[in-house]
């Protein structure tokens, strides 16, 4: 049973950075691919980011490009989002998700473990 752990979230001015982890137990991460989530209130989740089992092959969604990185420390079992140039719509509860299966997937069905979220508030 993999457990996932986010933190890092909080309140940011526009334009500012944030860095969030995701902790892993129970499986090493190099097993998984990796992603990034969010949900703003009334909203679907959405795809943010994600990295694939082969170390080098990540995926954003548009409106992140340029700005956000994803990135994984195999030996600290820690996956982050580096998020610079924050904008008021980044506004979101953010997830970390694994997925057993191969590529750099970037749909909800693809991943089988979630952690519960971490919320980020970007101010204007």
């Amino acid at each position: 049973q993999v457990q996932l752990v986010e933190s890092g979230g909080g309140l940011v001015q526009a334009g500012g950075s944030l860095r969030l982890s995701c902790a892993a137990s129970g499986r090493t991460i190099s097993m998984f691919g990796l992603g990034w989530f969010r949900q703003a209130p009334g909203k679907e989740r959405e795809f943010v980011a994600a990295i694939g089992r082969s170390a080098g092959s990540t995926k954003y969604t548009d409106s992140v490009k340029g700005r956000f990185t994803i990135s994984r420390d195999t030996a600290k079992n820690l996956v982050y989002l580096q998020m610079n140039s924050r904008k008021p719509e980044d506004t979101a509860g953010y997830y970390c998700a694994l997925t057993a299966r191969y590529g750099v997937l970037t749909t909800t069905p693809a991943y089988d473990y979630w952690g519960q979220g971490t919320q980020v508030t970007v101010s204007s």
